[in-house]
């Protein structure tokens, strides 16, 4: 019983609720400090290898380009320090699929991957 309860306390999932939150507010600022160094950022007309601060600015910059109605996660998953979450983005412009990839270490969670698509 106790391996089973000590078990179940390592697996806890990593909170993606104020990633999920920025992007359902359609706001890159809460983003800004999870941001990894270098981030692997897709979105409609841009792909590319970023430092985190230039990944908010490409971020920054689809946001106002869509009026953004809003966020659901479909699916999230964590293994050890890392895990995804894939989400579906309405807009005005129709949905977006989002992938997000992030590491999650000292209860920080850092954002490796952005594809909206």
């Amino acid at each position: 019983m106790l391996i089973f309860m000590l078990s179940a306390w390592c697996i806890q999932a990593a909170d993606i609720t104020p990633v999920s939150d920025a992007f359902k507010a359609g706001n890159v600022e809460p983003l800004r400090d999870r941001m990894s160094e270098e981030v692997d950022i897709s979105v409609p007309g841009t792909s590319c290898k970023s430092s985190g601060d230039g990944a908010t600015a490409i971020l920054k910059e689809f946001f106002g380009t869509v009026k953004i109605t809003g966020f659901t996660v479909a699916h999230h998953a964590d293994k050890n320090e890392s895990g995804f979450f894939v989400g579906k983005l309405a807009t005005d412009k129709g949905e977006y699929r989002v992938n997000i990839t992030y590491t999650a270490k000292d209860g920080k969670l850092r954002i490796q991957v952005i594809r909206i698509e």
